[in-house]
Parts: C-alpha cells; sequence; structure tokens
C-alpha cells in the first residue's frame, strides 16, 4: 500500500569508475532511476531518455537499501550508494537515502523471536534467557525470506532499524571504495600493510 521493492539481483556496474556511456547501457541502473522518478543530475549524449532531475518527482519518502550483513551484501550497498553519489547527489544531501540494518541472529524462545545485529546483541539477548530454552539461527539472507519475516526485520516501520546515509559518509566510502577497488595499485597495498592486521579474523585466506 505504501511501500514498494525493487529487486537489483547481485552486483551492479561501479558507477564510480565507468564511463556514462557504460552507466546508461545498464539496464538495472536505468531501472532503478525510473522506479525513483526524479531523473537523473547528468547533462550528457548518453542519458538519452531518462529525465533531467527534478526533486518533486521523485515517487518515495524514503530510498531505503536493503542488503545482506555479509561481505558481499556490504559491497553491494556501497555499489548502490556510489550510483546515487554520482547520478542523484541531491537524494543524499537532502536525506532521503538510508540503509537498512540487516539481523545476523534470529533467537527463538517459545513463541517469541529476537533479532541481534550484532555479536554483542546476541550476547545480551542470551543473558536475558539465561535459564530458559532457545535456539540461536543465522538470519537468513534477504532474498530467503517469507514475506512475515522481510516484514518483521526491513519493511515494517516500528520493529526495522535504519540509518539515514549523510554526505559526509558517501564522499568517505567513495575514497575507500576507490582505494580498494580502483586503479591505485600502491596505494592499495599500502593501505592492507597499514590496516590488514585487524582485520585477519575476516579474510578469507586459504
Amino acid at each position: 500500500e505504501y511501500q514498494g521493492i525493487m529487486p537489483v539481483r547481485g552486483k551492479i556496474l561501479n558507477c564510480l569508475k565507468a564511463d556514462y556511456a557504460r552507466i546508461f547501457k545498464s539496464e538495472i541502473i536505468t531501472d532503478l532511476i525510473r522506479v525513483l522518478g526524479c531523473g537523473v543530475e547528468i547533462q550528457n549524449k548518453h542519458v538519452k531518455d531518462l529525465a533531467a532531475f527534478d526533486l518533486n518527482n521523485l515517487r518515495w519518502s524514503k530510498v531505503v537499501i536493503c542488503t545482506d550483513g555479509d561481505v558481499d551484501g556490504f559491497q553491494i550497498r556501497t555499489l548502490i550508494l556510489t550510483m546515487l553519489y554520482r547520478l542523484t547527489p541531491t537524494l543524499i544531501q537532502q536525506g532521503y537515502v538510508y540503509i537498512a540494518e540487516t539481523p545476523l541472529f534470529e533467537i527463538n524462545c517459545g513463541d517469541k523471536t529476537w533479532f541481534a545485529y550484532s555479536d554483542k546483541e546476541k550476547a545480551d539477548i542470551v543473558k536475558a534467557l539465561e535459564g530458559k530454552k532457545y535456539k540461536i539461527d543465522r538470519s537468513k539472507g534477504l532474498g530467503e525470506n517469507d514475506p512475515d519475516m522481510m516484514w518483521l526485520t526491513t519493511m515494517n516501520p516500528e520493529t526495522r532499524r535504519l540509518i539515514r546515509v549523510m554526505p559526509e559518509d558517501v564522499e568517505r566510502t567513495a575514497e575507500v571504495f576507490d582505494l580498494l577497488l580502483g586503479d591505485n595499485l600502491q596505494g592499495r597495498k599500502d593501505h592492507i600493510a597499514e590496516n590488514g592486521a585487524r582485520f585477519l579474523d575476516l579474510a578469507d585466506i586459504s
């Protein structure tokens, strides 16, 4: 009645590096822009049938990015943010863009369910349930959630958690994204050498 879901189905083009010809050839990107309704803040021959930006034509009061709470999900989130940052920066500047936090754990005890968004929250919930029988499940990816679960975790304004994206967040994200996925090989090596040890427990090394 008042919300719409647009599935992205995987990683979109890195709009930070791609030229406009490639960006506007991407069907998922042009479809996303059409769903938003506000057009793009780009004047370029490759824009073709997309409208010039007009905030009054935005169809939604919030643009919420929902991705899985894993490394792939974070990268997809960053790619979508980067797309908005490059094509419709006013949406971010005016506070229309949000990120939906995705729970990592589902904890069931009797007929009650709790969602934990971090290991600390999981530990706190388990501590509160001490002496009771409970079950902990790793939350499924968004694509595997049934409608009731999607409603509880992502769609219901009463229970979901949203983080408003601020302009400085995106600028910093774009800088780091550029460093990690851009052309500056030496800068990337230096960054990994200086900071890599902090993330060894997350590294997929075999």
